[in-house]
């Protein structure tokens, strides 16, 4: 007897239509809102000049999607993922991962060796997918990125980012996907408070001391040498785990050139 009441298959493909385009619209706003949506026309740019818009979808209905721009540096593509967002009834359910591995996949089908994302370091849950469940290294701080927004995901504070670099094609990323622990040797710590989130949003002068005081510890390890690989959890704190970048062999590319705001 087939159980009606069972939730549909998830599928991920890629996107191509203006109406499912702006399906990607509607779930911004169902997730984030205005503040910090882009509209349907910037995903049709995507499209049409080398990127990816990837959706899942459960059963019709899109519930998540993945939308990243084409980049070149001199010598060197990679594709800039710009944003992922899943409905909040289907996350924690391993519908992000499966949109990154697909992003992975496709981007190896089109020899596309690194995909570049940016994430906000105190926001501790994104920073392990990140580093621990995907295997991307972060060796670039970008202060106030985006601008201060009026957005309550921000809590009015600086949109500081780190750029996450994810070398698809890289033996740490083929071991980290397989589920082996990654290998850590001659480590700096930077300690976090593991609530960070709570202090953020109910103490804002908290929020921008804790703010202000990683920013340092980030780009003077990066200054020196130093590129974030992994995330600790230790009760109270929690841990950005730093190595000397050369452990670490796919870091083959150089940095780019900013304007201090960073553009990735």
């Amino acid at each position: 007897m087939i159980n009606s009441s069972a939730p549909p298959e998830i599928e991920v493909r890629h996107c191509r239509s203006l109406a499912e385009y702006e399906a990607c619209v509607r779930l911004e706003l169902a997730v984030w809102g205005e503040d910090i949506a882009v509209p349907s026309p910037i995903f049709v740019v995507a499209h049409q000049t080398g990127g990816q818009i990837l959706g899942a979808f459960a059963g019709s209905r899109l519930i998540g999607f993945t939308m990243a721009l084409a980049g070149f540096r001199p010598g060197q593509q990679f594709l800039h993922s710009h944003m992922t967002a899943v409905l909040p009834e289907f996350q924690n359910q391993g519908v992000g991962r499966r949109l990154k591995l697909f992003q992975r996949d496709d981007a190896l089908r089109r020899g596309i060796p690194l995909v570049e994302w940016t994430f906000d370091p105190l926001e501790l849950k994104n920073a392990y997918f990140n580093l621990v469940r995907l295997g991307a290294v972060a060796r670039r701080y970008i202060p106030d990125c985006y601008g201060v927004t009026k957005s309550p995901l921000h809590a009015g504070l600086p949109t500081d980012r780190l750029v996450a670099e994810w070398f698809v094609a890289s033996e740490r990323v083929k071991s980290v996907l397989s589920g082996a622990a990654p290998v850590l040797r001659s480590t700096a710590r930077i300690s976090l408070p593991s609530n960070i989130g709570e202090v953020k949003a109910f103490d804002n002068a908290a929020g921008q001391r804790i703010q202000v005081e990683a920013r340092q510890k980030f780009q003077e390890g990066f200054s020196k040498g130093y590129v974030a690989t992994s995330i600790e959890s230790i009760g109270a704190t929690t841990d950005y785990i730093l190595q000397p970048a050369d452990l670490i062999a796919e870091l083959d590319l150089p940095l780019s050139h900013s304007d201090g705001k960073g553009t990735v």
